[in-house]
């Protein structure tokens, strides 16, 4: 009986293992997928049933990308949109989740509940309202335009505001102050240090949500220099066929950046999210 006890969790330990490892390889197939087509020749797309991997390796489509389209303008036009979208949204999300954590005001919770909608809401609800409202201020087609809706992160305030509550004593809090430390001086200097890695996943994070924008890209830009990766992507295909070889080069590149960002920062993410205390 005791060994049917023993056997049990082994069991249900290694019956876990194979569900991950079969969950991981149903989410990573489609990527390695698209670097498999992106070094196919063209006959090869045509082949029923297809490959694993390519015959003939190939780095024609890679070349045609960039031939075909300003790809060094896309992907600056996606590094200057990003890092501009993760600096504000840093420091935005840090200030009001500092905020939000350690002080008391009129109306704190009702405020943080408002901006915890708002990230309930999808933004196909509000896209429209919000094109409008950029047309009247004249930004459809300019870069502020494209910037403004991703400088503020409704999740990304609540992010730092559980991390503060957590990482934050307000025994320090206090002992600053007693030191004759300002508010001012608290926020700029202290509480960063003590949420470094909260704010290195949320970084990371920002970034790749503003690298892998369509939508809104979509709707505000129409004119291809100021076209972001994600967005100039669509410039590969048109009215009468796709060119899957080409098109899947140029997504392998655009997703290059992201996957590169993960796999050098992946812990700084598990461990700003561990400590988060979103539970908390």
């Amino acid at each position: 009986m005791n060994g049917h006890r023993r056997l049990l969790p082994r069991v249900g330990h290694w019956v876990l293992v194979v569900l991950l490892a079969i969950g991981g390889l149903v989410m990573i197939f489609p990527i390695f997928w698209l670097f498999s087509v992106s070094f196919r020749p063209a006959p090869e797309l045509n082949v029923v049933p297809p490959n694993l991997l390519p015959v003939n390796w190939t780095l024609k489509n890679y070349v045609q990308v960039f031939d075909r389209a300003p790809m060094l303008q896309y992907l600056w036009n996606s590094l200057v949109f990003a890092t501009i979208s993760t600096v504000f949204i840093t420091l935005t999300s840090s200030t009001a989740g500092y905020v939000f954590a350690k002080f008391k005001f009129p109306g704190n919770n009702f405020l943080f509940m408002l901006v915890l909608a708002t990230a309930i809401v999808p933004f196909e609800i509000y896209m429209v309202p919000l094109f409008l409202q950029m047309n009247a201020l004249h930004l459809v087609n300019k870069p502020l335009g494209l910037f403004l809706p991703f400088l503020v992160l409704s999740y990304g305030i609540f992010f730092m505001r559980q991390n503060t509550r957590t990482s934050v004593p307000d025994e320090i809090l206090d002992a600053a102050r007693i030191d004759g430390m300002s508010e001012t001086g608290i926020m700029i200097q202290l509480v960063p240090r003590l949420i470094a890695p909260a704010v290195s996943a949320l970084a990371i994070l920002a970034f790749i949500q503003a690298w892998t924008a369509f939508i809104w890209p979509l709707l505000i830009l129409n004119d291809p220099k100021y076209f972001p990766m994600e967005l100039g992507l669509s410039q590969f295909a048109n009215t009468y066929s796709v060119n899957f070889g080409v098109t899947s080069a140029a997504a392998v590149i655009a997703l290059l950046p992201s996957i590169i960002a993960f796999l050098f920062l992946r812990r700084r993410i598990v461990e700003g999210i561990t400590i988060t205390g979103l539970t908390g």
